[in-house]
């Protein structure tokens, strides 16, 4: 079996590599990526190729499955941006799946396409998908779905597969994750030096570790499963998960002003996640992970503090891998992010 990934290089992309390349049943790997890596893995090979303007059909021609990875983060103040990659770059994806002939496409979309939903109880793969429309995250992934809908309609012979998880650690993984949503003034603290947590009205949602959902992408591509799936572990990190993660004592702090923070650094150039983001997060519903298990054979083995815990250990120690999204020393460092806004 031949599985391309695109978004290869990433934080799940590397672990969906991985992933892959241990399965017996899969005899060879593409990556795609727009920068190749120093980093690689057993039966993988690479290709320079960005799904917003690349040739991808020769690259997929003699799949048996794609998985679609590849998202931008960045620049957060240029939505025309995000959208040229996210959008009309899965487009791109989705219409070189049919015209390569590949027989299963899996997508990799988000919590974060779901519509505003409940904290005290859990929705399954039902609820709608049309996002929140403040942040340009969740308006791109919710319309992405419907570009997804409209490919499985015009291609019923096709096999696919939406995985919606929630927030994905892993420790290779925290310098990235640092850049893309706190900014080089984010320091790499060490365990017990945050006094504080704020304990935020409607902060609660749904972590897991990223070896949990790659094996999730590893099944979902290799098995005969349609349909969309959410997939994320437990307990729900709340603002007492966090302040016991931290060793630090939660205050109560209103949204509005925490809003306020950010909306601040994000004008100032000084923090890369938007207030929209901010604003998201806190609508998030909660998911139903059971069709995951029933029909996946999915359980994830890491609790969503064991995924927290890595991370917060990989952001102490400065960790990453030799590819261009996760390394730990990016050319200019902190100081080029600060100066140019680049992540």
């Amino acid at each position: 079996m031949r599985v391309v990934v695109t978004g290869a290089t990433g934080n799940v992309g590397t672990s969906v590599v991985e992933a892959l390349a241990r399965d017996p049943g899969v005899d060879s790997v593409l990556g795609l990526a727009r920068r190749e890596p120093d980093w690689t893995a057993p039966k993988t090979e690479w290709a320079a190729a960005d799904v917003a303007t690349a040739d991808l059909v020769p690259l997929m021609r003699g799949a048996d499955a794609v998985i679609h990875l590849a998202w931008a983060f960045h620049p957060t103040h240029d939505s025309a941006a995000t959208w040229r990659t996210n959008v009309v770059g899965s487009a791109r994806v989705f219409d070189a799946v049919a015209a390569a002939g590949v027989p299963a496409l899996v997508y990799s979309s988000s919590v974060g396409a779901y519509s505003p939903g409940p904290k005290d109880r859990a929705v399954d793969e039902s609820w709608p998908t049309h996002g929140w429309p403040g942040a340009s995250y969740t308006r791109e992934k919710a319309y992405v779905e419907r570009v997804l809908d409209a490919f499985e309609n015009a291609h019923p012979d096709r096999r696919v597969v939406r995985l919606r998880p929630g927030f994905i650690f892993k420790r290779e993984s925290a310098q990235e994750q640092r850049r893309i949503f706190g900014g080089p003034l984010v320091p790499n603290l060490p365990a017990g030096l945050l006094p504080i947590v704020p304990d935020i009205p409607g902060l609660r949602f749904q972590a897991l570790h990223t070896a949990d959902v790659a094996e999730a992408y590893r099944l979902a591509a290799l098995g005969d499963a349609r349909g969309a799936f959410n997939v994320a572990a437990e307990p729900v990190v709340g603002t007492a998960e966090l302040a016991e993660l931290l060793g630090a004592r939660p205050v109560r702090v209103p949204a509005s002003l925490v809003r306020g923070v950010i909306w601040a650094g994000w004008h100032l150039n000084l923090v890369p996640a938007s207030p929209g983001l901010f604003d998201a997060v806190l609508r998030l519903p909660i998911m139903d992970i059971g069709r995951a298990r029933r029909e996946l054979g999915w359980s994830p083995r890491h609790s969503s503090l064991d995924a927290l815990r890595e991370f917060l250990d990989g952001l102490r120690a400065g960790a990453g891998l030799p590819t261009p999204p996760l390394t730990a020393h990016p050319p200019g460092g902190r100081l080029r992010e600060l100066l140019t806004g680049r992540r």
